[in-house]
């Protein structure tokens, strides 16, 4: 027995080492993937000139990636939950860094779009694996230091991304930078490549395969495209918003037939009974209404600070830096103490992301001018820690109740509703800051667009207290999914 005890300590020390080691390749995995949704942004005049690529193919750099990415999570989810995360992981990822590869020898503009939409495809056929993995490897409080760390990854890449953009720009020329915003991906990629297949744990055979669901997935893929498009697109004012009646009515037909599928003894897309449970259906939604504003802070002051104030893209990515540090910071704390604090730490998170927005605005109207940057650097911090109280400590306790085996197939419904969130965020708040600019300037646009960050950040918290005063009841024992 002395011989025997001290082995399995050891085996469970290999264990959780082992265990880290996954979540580090899944944080660096996450970091790639979703830094190419706002590194490309500073890159576009690069990329025009370099390739003398048209204003509607640098509009599909951009929202190409986003379009493809959103399609793609749900039955991706459900594919790592039935073929396997660690086979689905890497396969997404080797693909990602092909398509990165392509995007960077890309010789004219058509090259360069088709590669984004590749790279979306692969982004989220990664995104949902990595959080599948977290889900079935961390329980209790090192659930949620995971996803803290996984929070800090969220705000950095999002936020961080102008600012390395610019950097790599610089360095390496105007008219050729662009490509090593794409290359830059290529040795990250390969080297999580094969420390994932030396780390990653292998996937448990089913004793039987389920099938995908097909009719499930054409349906909401419709109706996904038919409603991110009209989004992504109105820069350009390409796609006709009537496809938002017929992504609605897509939708519909998708719910019912998942209903139907279900009845009959089939296994669904998304099993809709994940939405009885309230944690989950409470913390989606706060979610998607939290990325909304969390997005379009990012495009608005980029835009305002680059083309208004006349910063380099270096310059505007260095001011939007107090964000990412305390959305890191506060991700990695937030992490530690969710377990305890619950949707009550979302809930100050959301209440600091607000005053510092509300903050920034405020400060922006006095017409500080060039010292731009520096008079919001306070009110920023204040937001990005506001901001990492929010999405990793929301991302928990939303997934706490699921089931492991459904892990990635929630991740992606969550995540689909983030992407969601943040084309109409993004749509809304550039529809009104350039509707406002054509008649009132710099300053009132600015103004304008922050408006529509602070109005859905308001209504997370909304719902953020109303699923507080809800949990004061039991919940329902047969939701479980």
């Amino acid at each position: 027995m002395n011989h025997i005890e001290p082995a399995a300590k050891t085996t469970e020390r290999r264990e959780n080492a082992r265990r880290w080691r996954v979540l580090a390749i899944c944080l660096v995995a996450g970091f790639m993937t979703l830094l190419d949704v706002s590194i490309v942004n500073v890159a576009l005049p690069s990329i025009q000139q370099g390739l003398d690529a048209p204003a509607a193919a640098l509009s599909w750099v951009v929202s190409g990636y986003a379009l493809t990415f959103g399609l793609v999570l749900v039955p991706a989810g459900r594919l790592g939950d039935d073929r396997g995360r660690s086979r689905m992981f890497l396969v997404a990822l080797g693909a990602f860094t092909v398509a990165s590869a392509l995007a960077g020898f890309a010789m004219t503009p058509l090259w360069l779009v088709i590669a984004r939409l590749l790279q979306g495809v692969a982004g989220g056929l990664l995104n949902p694996q990595v959080l599948g993995l977290m889900q079935q490897l961390f329980h209790g409080r090192e659930r949620g230091k995971a996803f803290g760390l996984f929070g800090a990854v969220v705000g950095i890449s999002t936020a961080i991304g102008p600012l390395l953009g610019g950097l790599i720009i610089q360095l390496a020329g105007q008219e050729h930078g662009w490509r090593w915003v794409f290359f830059v991906n290529l040795p990250i990629g390969v080297a999580a490549v094969l420390y994932g297949l030396k780390v990653l744990p292998r996937d448990s055979v089913r004793e039987q395969s389920r099938s995908l669901d097909l009719v499930g997935v054409l349906l909401l893929g419709g109706g996904l495209l038919c409603l991110l498009l009209p989004l992504v697109e109105q820069q350009g004012g390409g796609a006709p918003w009537i496809l938002l009646i017929v992504a609605a009515v897509l939708l519909v037909l998708f719910v019912a037939w998942e209903h139907w599928y279900r009845v009959r003894g089939h296994s669904p897309l998304v099993n809709l009974r994940l939405l009885k449970i309230r944690s989950y259906s409470f913390g989606a939604t706060l979610g998607l209404l939290y990325f909304a504003g969390f997005t379009s802070i990012f495009f608005v002051l980029a835009v305002y600070f680059q083309r208004g104030l006349g910063y380099s893209a270096l310059q505007a990515g260095l001011a939007l830096t107090p964000f990412a540090v305390g959305s890191a910071v506060a991700s990695a704390l937030g992490g530690r103490i969710v377990y305890r604090m619950g949707r009550r730490l979302v809930i100050i998170g959301l209440a600091a992301a607000l005053l510092g927005l509300l903050a920034t605005d405020l400060l922006l109207a006095t017409h500080p001018g060039e010292v731009a940057g520096l008079v919001t650097a306070l009110p920023l911090l204040v937001a990005g820690t506001g901001s990492g109280l929010v999405i990793s400590p929301n991302q928990t306790v939303t997934l706490s109740e699921i089931d492991a085996a459904h892990g990635g197939t929630a991740a992606g419904v969550q995540q689909t509703g983030q992407r969601i969130g943040s084309a109409v965020g993004t749509a809304a708040a550039s529809g009104l800051f350039f509707g406002t600019l054509m008649t009132s300037g710099f300053d009132a646009a600015i103004s304008d667009g922050l408006i529509v960050s602070v109005g859905f950040v308001t209504a997370a918290l909304v719902v953020a207290l109303a699923e507080v005063f809800l949990a004061r009841r039991p919940a329902d024992p047969s939701a479980g999914g």
